[in-house]
């Protein structure tokens, strides 16, 4: 379970929006209209369960989420999702991967100071034995012109 954002942790004004996840559960983010520029030449790597849970990451995804590495060992992926993001996407992007297959997608991340960035996000199934045991996904870089796309599809999207 996911603690709602604290106030003391989010740089400058920001707005407040209740999220409900896929497993039932709820957080109050708190959301500051600032991106975060991707770094140019990074990848963001992570891993995780099949529950969704954060088993593996690299530094640019520390860096890039904000938070302490001890913050995202063991929290649920969905910690960095930012409420601009539709829903379809992600069942877009679980029953791709659940079916076995790799996902490709444009990402608006929540970190957690309230700013948000934008990633190209690759995911792929880890399979073991024939079972998916795990996800990996790695996000680069994305092309502006297709976040201004993404711009204007995700609000038509439920």
């Amino acid at each position: 379970m996911l603690n709602d954002m604290n106030p003391s942790d989010v740089l400058g004004s920001y707005t407040e929006h209740q999220l409900q996840y896929a497993d039932g559960t709820s957080r109050k983010v708190l959301v500051v209209d600032e991106e975060v520029p991707y770094p140019e030449g990074c990848l963001i790597v992570s891993r995780t369960d099949i529950g969704g849970i954060i088993t593996h990451f690299n530094a640019s995804f520390i860096e890039m989420s904000g938070y302490a590495a001890e913050e995202l060992l063991g929290a649920p992926h969905h910690i960095l999702r930012h409420p601009f993001m539709p829903s379809a996407a992600f069942k877009g992007l679980w029953d791709t991967v659940n079916a076995g297959q790799k996902w490709q997608g444009y990402v608006k991340n929540l970190r957690k100071d309230g700013r948000y960035y934008w990633v190209y996000a690759t995911v792929v199934p880890n399979v073991r034995d024939g079972q998916i045991v795990g996800y990996t996904s790695v996000r680069r870089k994305p092309s502006r012109t297709r976040i201004e796309e993404c711009l204007q599809l995700y609000p038509t999207l439920s």
